[in-house]
């Protein structure tokens, strides 16, 4: 994206990606709330982990402490089987599920992770108990299912895409968007299936609290500008990121409506599980 930004804000602007991983994401977040706000600062904020870790701990950020300039990828949740597992749909799945007691095994990359808060909502909802099996990461969970470690491999729809396109053998058994997703039409929703679930892995970008108006003007213009660069959703859609642009007041309802949520499945299903 930074490319598109920095083609759309003209002149002499120039990007630097730098990456600040650790703490899922929460040394990065911290990083952006509590810079200088004076637009030479930006970056990018994801759920649930933008949401998730300030419920689950004190931090010295919060999504409301931002100057949101707009949301550019939205990546559903998704649970795959492996191509040979004869559970074929959700229905199919929670059949299974209470049949067999705790015997349906679940990869995520992580305790509180999207993934990992995806499949609590759907046991809250299906009234089924699954067994979380975490791991370091996405490539851990894909070799696991390709192996067969695990029954069920809760992943955004985008990674499961890549992963079948490189020839893993993989049946998506449903998608956590409120619509079908244009990067997989023949995927049903969770909601088709009679589960009221939409879960995704927003990812936008933000800049600290207080920017001068012109500044915040300009940014804001330069991500929408950038999301709607053809050649920046042709890129997108080859890396199986499922775009969806939001302007600022539309991403803050989003963030709004889902933290909610959060605390919420907090409340009933703490997921700093031991």
């Amino acid at each position: 994206l930074a490319q598109y930004m920095q083609k759309h804000m003209g002149g002499s602007a120039s990007i630097v990606v730098v990456n600040r991983p650790g703490a899922g994401g929460g040394i990065g977040f911290a990083e952006i709330a509590n810079a200088q706000p004076d637009g030479y600062t930006i970056g990018f904020v994801n759920t649930p982990n933008v949401l998730s870790i300030p419920i689950e701990r004190k931090v010295n950020y919060h999504w409301s402490g931002y100057d949101l300039l707009g949301n550019v990828v939205d990546d559903p949740g998704n649970f795959s089987v492996h191509a040979d597992t004869p559970v074929k749909n959700l229905a199919e799945l929670v059949a299974y599920a209470k049949a067999n007691p705790g015997k349906v095994t679940y990869g995520t990359t992580g305790i509180g992770s999207d993934d990992h808060l995806a499949a609590m909502m759907f046991e809250r909802v299906a009234g089924v108990k699954l067994t979380h099996v975490p791991f370091k990461g996405a490539a851990e969970v894909h070799r696991a299912i390709a192996s067969k470690e695990v029954m069920v491999a809760s992943m955004n729809i985008g990674e499961a895409l890549q992963y079948e396109k490189g020839g893993t053998p993989l049946r998506h058994l449903g998608q956590m968007s409120d619509k079908r997703s244009n990067l997989a039409p023949n995927v049903p929703t969770f909601k088709e299936q009679g589960f009221s679930i939409v879960s995704a892995s927003l990812r936008g970008v933000a800049a600290p609290k207080g920017l001068p108006p012109a500044v915040r003007d300009q940014l804001v213009a330069a991500v929408q500008k950038a999301a709607a660069d053809p050649e920046f959703q042709a890129k997108a859609t080859g890396y199986f990121a499922p775009l969806r642009y939001l302007p600022p007041a539309a991403h803050a309802t989003e963030l709004k409506e889902t933290e909610a949520q959060l605390k919420k499945l907090w409340q009933e299903m703490p997921w700093n599980e031991k």
